[in-house]
């Protein structure tokens, strides 16, 4: 590894999901002291032990990223445990239900905007609120290639979510490159976790699927997608601003 985060602070939302959690790691051991920050109390702390184990720095924090307050606490824990805010993933999401517009549960079309839209709002509200007054920093949202750049039938909460994710991240950075804070999101497609199955499907059965409806003919590792979050939150992309990089095996190509 380069240490490309050596000295700074990173601070994962959803780090209890398989996303998260690979990225959690994987800034961990570039150098990150690492807040770990998910709803799953036992995911985060198993991330920690992992962190720990590979020689990083590591902490949790329990939050609901739809509460404000909640979201305040973890930034100021942040802080407060490792000295500042550097480097910010978020990562939290969640899928919700299949089903036609016309049959789609209004309380899990709500829960889907809170945790994917309102959640990165608010994560972005408070990171930016330390960033700009502390000498900047760089954010990542994890959006997705199903929403601005692809739909898929039955989707709509997941797709209206996503791309709304997309067109928050511009226009975020618009509103606060000035303020020395990057932000910019990452689109993924298809991964190996439980997201990309079809009721019933196993993962045998998910890779030959693949093979055919994705031409680099199967889905991501997290770690390829981690990789991506952490060039993008790193002084390698230091030109990229407001940028929607899609990571999809040629998905939307």
């Amino acid at each position: 590894m380069t240490g490309r985060f050596t000295g700074k602070v990173a601070l994962v939302t959803g780090a209890s999901g398989v996303v998260g959690r690979a990225a959690a790691l994987a800034y961990a051991r570039e150098g990150a002291a690492v807040l770990v920050a998910g709803r799953d109390e036992s995911r985060l702390a198993e991330v920690v032990k992992l962190a720990e184990e590979g020689g990083g720095r590591a902490s949790a924090f329990a939050v609901d990223i739809t509460r404000s307050t909640e979201v305040a606490a973890m930034v100021e824990a942040a802080v407060s445990r490792y000295g500042g805010l550097d480097v910010a993933l978020n990562a939290a999401g969640i899928f919700g239900m299949m089903a036609p517009l016309a049959d789609y549960d209004e309380d899990t079309w709500d829960d889907v905007l809170a945790v994917n839209l309102k959640g990165v709002f608010l994560s972005m509200k408070h990171e930016i609120a330390h960033m700009r007054s502390n000498g900047g920093g760089a954010i990542v949202n994890v959006s997705s290639n199903m929403g601005a750049h692809f739909r898929l039938p039955g989707a709509a909460a997941y797709a209206a979510s996503k791309a709304a994710v997309s067109t928050l991240t511009r226009t975020a950075a618009r509103d606060h490159i000035d303020d020395g804070v990057r932000i910019n999101a990452l689109s993924p497609g298809p991964i190996d976790t439980p997201m990309s199955m079809r009721a019933g499907e196993t993962r045998e059965e998910r890779a030959e699927r693949m093979k055919t409806s994705l031409p680099l003919g199967r889905v991501a590792t997290p770690e390829e997608i981690a990789d991506a979050a952490l060039w993008l939150s790193s002084a390698e992309s230091s030109f990229v601003v407001g940028a929607d990089h899609v990571i999809d095996g040629g998905a939307t190509a």
